[in-house]
């Protein structure tokens, strides 16, 4: 790696997070001045209101990094005015929370604008030996793919620091592999200025955390991941696409857990509740930080197991993986996360004496 090359990385992260670690204090007096509050109530875990305009601390620091190193293009474009949607989106229901249905609509006016003017498409997708070309439902896929990202992490952001961890987890873990593999397109630009500004955000979200990403953060968070996913895969930065999407484990099997478990209750599957993952930590008599920790480790080490997968030992990464799923699918047997653990062991037990 050319020294260039390494101070180039070092200013795109250096930048990035020193300006959002200074602007979090500046949107913090903003959102207090407006109302933007995130009110506590049964479901949340904090205790006094908070500020929820956080998101637009990282969305300014991706933009101040793509002026400094970033090159125009329709791509990039399509990337601005999608993100422009979605932090537009979120910063109105941040201020005042607006129906599910209406931030599913910004969410999908954001991919369309990606996927039909950006041309950033989902369009075949090689995995495991096995290769898929999508053809013309390209452009549906890839619009629900990025839908998908953005809930994954709308949904798993409700701890301190949790979405921001696993989200600045993840570009290190896209940002060690594609400098290792030597492919420095437009993604790996994007990873290392959102790695800046997640992490200069991280300063003040972590517990205890002074302010909130709010869904203009997590959805915008969860939007830059799907980009660099798919412009990984389209210019063939990763081995093959699955890996991006086995570092958000986490979030993913937390996402899927939570809408078999409202579909089981016979709810919507946007109805919020406190049965995620994290909850159920907590109601292990977890702190609030180790609850933190710990699923941050683990999505750590799904993405260790990716590293592993891609540049090392391919079998010794689906091992890996294997022990992790169990490990995470274990824990979803003894407690809530799908259902209520004990009524579902006593009619066992019942169904078993019959």
């Amino acid at each position: 790696m050319s020294e260039e090359l390494i101070t180039r990385i070092f200013l795109m992260v250096m930048v990035t997070f020193l300006f959002v670690a200074f602007l979090v204090p500046v949107i913090k007096k903003i959102a207090f001045h407006i109302g933007a509050l995130d009110i506590p109530n049964s479901r949340k875990v904090h205790t006094k209101p908070m500020p929820r305009l956080g998101g637009l601390a990282i969305y300014f620091g991706f933009l101040l990094g793509y002026m400094l190193f970033g090159e125009p293009s329709q791509m990039m474009n399509s990337i601005l005015i999608g993100a422009a949607v979605l932090v537009f989106t979120g910063v109105i229901d941040d201020i005042k929370p607006i129906r599910a249905s209406y931030k599913l609509i910004g969410q999908i006016i954001a991919a369309c604008i990606v996927a039909f003017y950006g041309e950033i498409l989902l369009k075949d997708i090689s995995a495991f030996g096995f290769y898929i070309d999508f053809g013309i439902f390209a452009y549906p896929i890839t619009v629900f793919f990025i839908v998908a990202c953005i809930n994954c992490l709308n949904l798993i952001d409700g701890l301190d620091g949790l979405a921001a961890g696993i989200s600045a987890i993840y570009y290190i873990t896209i940002g060690i592999i594609a400098t290792i593999l030597g492919h420095l397109g437009t993604d790996v630009m994007l990873t290392f200025i959102m790695l800046g500004a997640t992490l200069g955000f991280l300063v003040h979200n972590f517990h205890p955390a002074s302010i909130f990403a709010g869904d203009s953060g997590s959805m915008f968070m969860g939007f830059m991941i799907s980009i660099i996913a798919l412009l990984g895969f389209k210019n063939i930065t990763l081995t093959s696409f699955i890996i991006p999407v086995l570092i958000l484990a986490i979030p993913i099997l937390d996402t899927l857990f939570a809408i078999i478990r409202r579909l089981l209750k016979g709810e919507s599957i946007s109805k919020p509740d406190k049965f995620h993952l994290h909850h159920q930590l907590l109601n292990k008599n977890f702190s609030h930080r180790d609850t933190v920790l710990v699923i941050l480790g683990i999505d750590a080490l799904f993405a260790f197991a990716s590293i592993v997968y891609v540049l090392q030992d391919r079998v010794l990464g689906y091992i890996i993986y294997s022990v992790l799923v169990i490990i995470v699918l274990v824990f979803v047997l003894k407690t809530n996360v799908i259902m209520d653990h004990d009524t579902f062991m006593k009619k066992l037990r019942s169904s078993t004496k019959k």
